[in-house]
């Protein structure tokens, strides 16, 4: 694939952990980043932190589960920057949903985010970027999104859709000068990922995460997974036989 120029970006979930980092990291680079999330206080000291060091990130107060608003203030975006050039689905949120025990608005809420809210965030400007033969679309889905990991079945279930999503997009996109990246992350370290109470293998730190990201993202990556000792096992467990994966599966839990 060509290489592509990239002039603007907007990533969503930009409040903390690897949306924060990889909009730094691509203003860093060049790039005029949207920097998007519900806590406009830290997209603020965000975009300080980014003026300090020369470089621009404009806070975007935005709530990816209300998918309409999303939609709308993507595509004013869209215009008012003469193009989005790269869009980084990022915002997700996490939570036990475990089946003994199931909350429905604990799964409601992550449905919301991470399936309504990142395929609006990625449909919103995919018809102005075929139209204009260039753009690239990144959803951050999980290594969980292999198997149905326990006590986390919308978790799981969510980042499935979602790498499902992309792969389609992918296909159906070839040849139209529109990029699709699929990232798979393990444990990184974040807000989110430190209110867990079990085992976190080959936790990542934030910035080495963000650089693996950024530098997919750049190379035009079709699928990125990380890290590999995690990410290794999590792709041969899809085809492990059921009563094999049930097994290991309710020991971990």
């Amino acid at each position: 694939m060509a290489e592509m120029s990239y002039r603007t970006a907007l990533v969503t979930g930009a409040s903390s952990g690897l949306g924060r980092g990889l909009a730094l990291w691509l203003a860093r680079r060049g790039l005029r980043v949207f920097a998007a999330g519900r806590r406009v206080t830290h997209l603020q000291a965000l975009a300080a932190e980014a003026q300090a060091a020369g470089v621009t990130v404009e806070p975007v107060e935005l709530d990816v589960a209300r998918a309409d608003a999303t939609l709308e203030r993507l595509r004013e975006l869209d215009s008012e920057c003469g193009g989005l050039d790269l869009v980084v689905a990022n915002a997700g949120v996490g939570g036990v949903t475990n089946g003994r025990r199931m909350d429905w608005d604990k799964v409601r809420s992550i449905i919301d985010t991470n399936v309504t809210g990142a395929t609006a965030t990625l449909s919103a400007v995919l018809p102005q970027m075929v139209e204009r033969r260039r753009g690239h679309v990144v959803g951050i889905s999980s290594l969980a999104a292999h198997r149905g990991l326990a006590g986390h079945a919308a978790y799981s279930a969510s980042k499935a859709f979602l790498a499902t999503f992309l792969e389609s997009l992918r296909v159906d996109l070839a040849g139209t000068g529109v990029r699709v990246t699929t990232i798979f992350p393990g444990f990184v370290k974040s807000e989110m990922t430190a209110k867990n109470d079990f085992p976190m293998p080959f936790l990542m730190e934030t910035e080495a995460a963000v650089e693996l990201m950024g530098s997919g993202i750049l190379r035009g990556e079709t699928e990125l997974s990380f890290p590999w000792q995690l990410a290794l096992p999590s792709r041969l467990a899809k085809v492990l036989p059921n009563p094999l994966f049930d097994v290991a599966a309710r020991r971990l839990r």
